[in-house]
């Protein structure tokens, strides 16, 4: 395992940890709220196929951003590329968790020839106008109760809502997180990363889906996706409320990811 930090499309410095050697990349990015440790079980699982690459997302983990402008769809698309541009290679299999899942959705469609395929694990909702105006209130919200209050209050009223694994995977990476930059990562909500389902059909990638069990992450969103993406499968496996670790969470999906991934070499 190995460390290392990049320039983000703006300059800004950015880290990432690498696992595993001499596979083609797999770029695997975490969820909003935990860092890329969330994803550790799961590279250890793929790496005898895939040099797998774990950024810490712009604003989490290591990559502080402390500027809310500057947390936008379009700046982490960016960031994606200038990781690959930094690893030296035109393409990578890119995938993620929640917010992660959006970023990989969102590179895809702008950047289809640097995605050699896709994994999304509990894609997030895409809201209607009158959502979207609830969502950015929830997330203003936030971001002042963890600047007044610190991350772990901020989450506190919002974990039980979630299965058992992302609050799990939530609290371990609050000690290393910074409060200005998980603030700042809140002003996501005031961008909007489709205006609807329909934009993706125009994803291209063979994709995988891993559907969500919650609200937030609705199993019904993820099936749709299989459907609509030009090349879509659906995964036998779920984020469900039976999984509490990252651990379980690796154990759960590597082997629907591992044969996605070998269909692919």
């Amino acid at each position: 395992m190995s460390e290392f930090t990049y320039k983000g499309g703006d300059g800004c410095s950015l880290y990432a940890t690498t696992v595993g050697a001499g596979g083609p990349p797999l770029v695997l990015l975490h969820g909003g709220g935990p860092d890329h440790h969330s994803l550790l079980p799961l590279a250890r699982r793929l790496a005898d196929l895939h040099t797998v690459i774990l950024p810490d997302v712009r604003g989490y983990g290591r990559s502080v951003c402390i500027d809310p402008g500057r947390h936008t769809w379009e700046q982490y698309t960016s960031d994606v590329i200038a990781l690959l541009d930094h690893l030296g290679t035109h393409d990578a299999t890119l995938g993620g968790t929640g917010l992660g899942a959006t970023v990989t959705l969102r590179t895809a469609l702008t950047h289809p020839d640097r995605v050699r395929a896709a994994i999304l694990i509990s894609v997030e909702d895409i809201e209607d106008d009158q959502d979207k105006e609830a969502e950015i209130a929830f997330l203003d919200a936030f971001a002042a109760r963890v600047l007044a209050d610190g991350i772990e209050a901020a989450w506190a009223p919002i974990l039980e809502h979630f299965p058992p694994v992302i609050g799990a995977m939530v609290r371990d990476a609050i000690p290393r997180s910074d409060p200005a930059s998980i603030a700042a990562a809140a002003a996501i909500g005031h961008d909007r990363a489709f205006r609807s389902r329909d934009e993706l059909a125009a994803v291209r990638p063979p994709t995988l889906v891993i559907p969500g069990t919650d609200p937030r992450h609705p199993t019904e969103l993820a099936e749709l996706v299989a459907r609509v993406v030009r090349d879509g499968h659906l995964a036998p496996v779920s984020v469900s409320s039976d999984l509490h670790t990252a651990d379980d969470l690796a154990t759960a999906i590597a082997p629907a990811v591992r044969a996605f991934l070998s269909g692919r070499r």
